[in-house]
């Protein structure tokens, strides 16, 4: 009879056991568990402060892999060397590209015509792969995140089919969520259509798509600028009226401090990696008009 018992027990267990996901980055984290409330405990890849164009996991994140019943991925630069991996460690971890449907854009350095037209020809060859990398930045765009949140739906339903109309009701919460994020921001930022901003590393592209305005990036590649770029983008910044330089903790703020001094302007930390996902985009938009006062 004990027997019989225990084994109802160890039934029951992984029957109502919590499931294992892991993402790449934080705002995943925030999203799936939009979605999964307390059904699933998430782990997270790229720790805060860090890069992921350059992340590589430690072994005690390689280790919790074995238990992880998806991988989320989304296209962030470390993925293309480690994935494979991941997979090598738990062949029975569904792997999920939530960036699937959505159409992502070329990731492009600055361009000064002017300064630097020149010496971008005489380079153009070296760096044309760099130049046309697709830029992975796409949970910055809350309606681009609609698509994502059905791709992390539609994962956690094949994994935990119980559970189906659980997930299903918060994924519909969350798009309602997303509309009226995406309608707050449009109405904040609709007083500086058009205008430009300028960043240090160019997370913000389909951010400045969706809500018509033109980030400026002064990394270019993956490098700090050299000596003519730099003038060229002091004196755009003074040009277009750019009073404050965005970088992300992840970055050195030595350029933009630079750009800052010389334009009598400030610079201002945005985590484009932060948890607090809905935050980082609201604080952006205030700040971005606040700079046009």
């Amino acid at each position: 009879m004990k027997k019989i018992f225990y084994i109802f027990l160890i039934i029951c267990s992984s029957l109502y056991a919590q499931k294992t996901v892991t993402v790449s980055i934080l705002p995943q984290k925030y999203f799936v568990e939009k979605i999964a409330k307390d059904k699933v405990k998430v782990n997270v890849m790229v720790q805060p402060g860090f890069s992921p164009a350059t992340y590589e996991p430690k072994t005690s994140q390689m280790k919790e892999l074995i238990n992880s019943d998806i991988y989320f991925s989304i296209g962030v630069p470390f993925e293309e060397s480690w994935l494979s991996k991941f997979t090598d460690i738990n062949k029975n971890m569904l792997l999920i590209d939530t960036s699937k449907g959505i159409k992502k854009n070329k990731m492009l350095g600055h361009h000064h015509h002017d300064e630097v037209k020149h010496e971008e020809q005489e380079h153009h060859e070296e760096h044309h792969h760099d130049e046309e990398s697709l830029d992975p930045h796409i949970w910055l765009d809350p309606i681009l995140v609609k698509t994502q949140a059905k791709n992390i739906l539609d994962a956690l339903i094949k994994v935990d089919t119980k559970n189906r109309k659980f997930y299903y009701d918060n994924y519909k919460i969350f798009l309602t969520e997303l509309d009226n994020l995406n309608m707050n921001l449009s109405n904040i930022l609709k007083q500086i259509k058009g205008k430009k901003f300028m960043v240090f590393h160019p997370s913000w592209g389909y951010f400045a798509k969706r809500y018509d305005l033109e980030q400026e990036a002064v990394e270019k590649e993956g490098k700090e600028p050299k000596p003519k770029e730099m003038i060229a983008l002091i004196e755009e910044a003074k040009d277009e009226g750019i009073k404050v330089l965005f970088v992300a903790p992840q970055f050195s703020k030595v350029a933009a401090t630079t750009i800052a001094e010389n334009i009598g302007g400030s610079v201002i930390e945005i985590d484009p990696l932060s948890y607090k996902w809905e935050k980082s985009l609201l604080d952006i938009s205030n700040k971005l008009v606040n700079t046009y006062k």
